[in-house]
């Protein structure tokens, strides 16, 4: 900043020994140190400058870094009622723009604003003290006009520019969208539909930009106005002053100098003071997900879940996802320790929400749930998750290889666990089959592979987990007979001795469970084991002889 402040001076002492010399004995020996030192002082608030920045960027970095990480960490904690109702294109648009915010506060603030006003205050007092004060008058009123211009016309100008973010914003997740169900697009035939949607967004981005554009011109063209105005009179008292003997040559030099200097980081001013402000939005609305409440948490003293038996209880348990519709009406039933009990009922009836009161995803509203003795709201969420191990319906895979999906069940696990985990889930012949074994890339969601192989990698997975307690929701439903066998034949051999809830809709795949459960409309009709329901001849003999008609049909 010094040396900032040094270089004009140097720059009119530099004209005026020139002047001088030339008028006298014409020698050059003094403006030529004066230029050297005008160079070198050039070169060492440059210099200085650089390494300002260099090492302001290990700071910036790290707080990016951290505000990043904790987001993503919160993320991770809210509850699945809260990405449900979100979108994911969305969430990780607004922490991209949250921490680019970050930076660019940061930068503008530290790098740009606070030196600038500093330079101004300086510059302010050098004109005063050594020279006019008028000068030093001209200064302040150019700059207090030129900013407060600024401001204003970039306060108006936000709103375009926020309508273009928001536009922006909206194209991209219906572009995501769109690309992340392509094979149901393409299903329908509804390329020009999704076309068009996505080309009205680019169309209001448009018209945004346009204005955005326009108005950044008028702003240029009054700062333009200001800033030469204000040359003019600094420059008309200089030159009078130089005519009056009262200046030199290089105090008029001095001052066309300073201001120039002045003007250059200000030129940026519009353009930072809406970027800091648009920072301000991002950050505000990256932080709002910072303090979004977590619907699940651990209570203070949670205790580690101690799994020695495997009991679950499901103690007259009520829930509902909304006060309005109530999804379990008092629901109770027991895994014994090591043994399996199969849950079936039509679309709705609550079968699956079983398994996401048990995983925690949320919370019971009446009763309780206990593995061993112990209220699963009285341990922490991640011992209680450690302890299960789930095999959902609808698997999604990482966009990564097939060596990572499996091994993310246990991340620390060696090559020949997975492999091992991948033959008892039926899918090692086909992974070596392929040309790239294990390393082959599975694609956005696992879009690569079939609805049978995504649900394989899905089951070794859990098996490589190798949990305590065992939930399969419709685990073989993708599966062919002759693999679904195989599979439930691996499945029995790893979770014998370990407590298992199925979730099944074909029945064939749970007449071994020690207790078969039929809900409907959040409650339980029927229980019993296969042949038992078979001779109430009521809702599961119903359901039983039904898939029997529909096999028979098929064959």
């Amino acid at each position: 900043m010094l040396l900032a402040i040094c270089v004009p001076l140097l720059y009119k002492k530099s004209v005026d020994s020139l002047d001088l010399e030339l008028k006298s004995s014409g020698l050059l020996f003094l403006p030529l140190a004066l230029i050297l030192a005008y160079g070198a002082a050039r070169i060492g608030a440059q210099l200085f400058g650089e390494i300002k920045d260099a090492l302001f960027a290990k700071v910036e970095q790290r707080a990016i870094r951290k505000v990043a990480l904790s987001a993503f960490r919160h993320l991770h904690r809210l509850g699945l009622r809260f990405h449900l109702d979100r979108k994911t294109g969305a969430l990780s648009h607004i922490i991209e723009r949250g921490t680019n915010g970050i930076e660019t506060l940061l930068r503008f603030m530290i790098i740009n604003i606070l030196p600038t006003l500093l330079e101004i205050v300086l510059v302010s007092l050098v004109l005063w003290v050594m020279y006019d004060s008028r000068l030093a008058i001209i200064t302040v009123i150019t700059l207090l006009a030129y900013i407060s211009f600024t401001l204003l016309m970039t306060e108006w100008r936000t709103n375009f520019v926020r309508q273009m973010n928001v536009n922006s914003s909206q194209a991209n997740t219906k572009a995501l969208d769109s690309l992340l169900n392509y094979e149901t697009v393409k299903y329908f035939g509804n390329e020009e539909h999704e076309e068009r949607r996505y080309d009205q967004s680019l169309e209001q981005y448009e018209t945004a930009a346009v204005k955005t554009k326009m108005s950044l011109s008028y702003l240029n063209i009054g700062q333009g106005i200001i800033v030469s105005l204000g040359l003019i009179g600094v420059m008309m008292i200089a030159a009078l002053g130089v005519m009056n003997k009262t200046l030199t040559l290089g105090d008029f030099v001095l001052v066309n100098t300073y201001l120039i200097q002045l003007y250059l980081p200000l030129n940026v001013l519009g353009f930072a003071y809406r970027e800091i402000k648009m920072a301000l939005v991002n950050m505000e609305q990256m932080f709002s997900l910072l303090y979004e409440p977590q619907e699940i948490q651990d209570k203070p003293q949670a205790s580690q879940l101690q799994v020695t038996r495997g009991e679950v209880i499901f103690d007259h348990v009520m829930f509902g996802y909304d006060a309005n519709r109530k999804i379990l009406d008092n629901v109770s039933f027991t895994i014994t320790a090591g043994h399996t009990v199969a849950v079936v009922g039509p679309s709705g009836a609550g079968k699956s929400t079983l398994s996401r009161l048990l995983f925690r995803f949320y919370d019971v509203r009446e009763g309780r749930i206990v593995i061993d003795g112990q209220d699963i709201r009285d341990v922490t969420q991640q011992s209680l998750r450690a302890a299960i191990g789930m095999v959902p319906q609808d698997t999604v895979l990482f966009n990564d290889t097939i060596y990572y999906n499996i091994a993310y069940g246990h991340p620390a696990a060696i090559e020949k666990e997975v492999i091992q985990a991948a033959k008892l889930a039926r899918i090692h012949d086909f992974v070596m089959s392929l040309p790239e074994g294990y390393k082959t890339m599975v694609g956005e969601r696992g879009l690569k592979l079939s609805g049978g192989e995504k649900q394989r990698v899905a089951i070794a997975r859990t098996l490589l987990k190798n949990p305590k307690l065992f939930i399969f929701d419709e685990a073989t439903s993708a599966l062919d007979t002759t693999t679904e066998k195989a599979i439930q034949k691996s499945l029995r051999e790893v979770s014998e001795n370990r407590s298992t809830l199925m979730i099944a809709h074909r029945l064939s795949t749970i007449i071994e469970a020690d207790e078969i459960l039929v809900l409907d409309q959040g409650k339980i009709r029927e229980r019993g084991t296969h042949q038992q329901l078979l001779l109430l001849k009521g809702v599961y003999a119903q359901m039983w002889h039904q898939q029997l008609e529909e096999k028979n049909s098929h064959t």
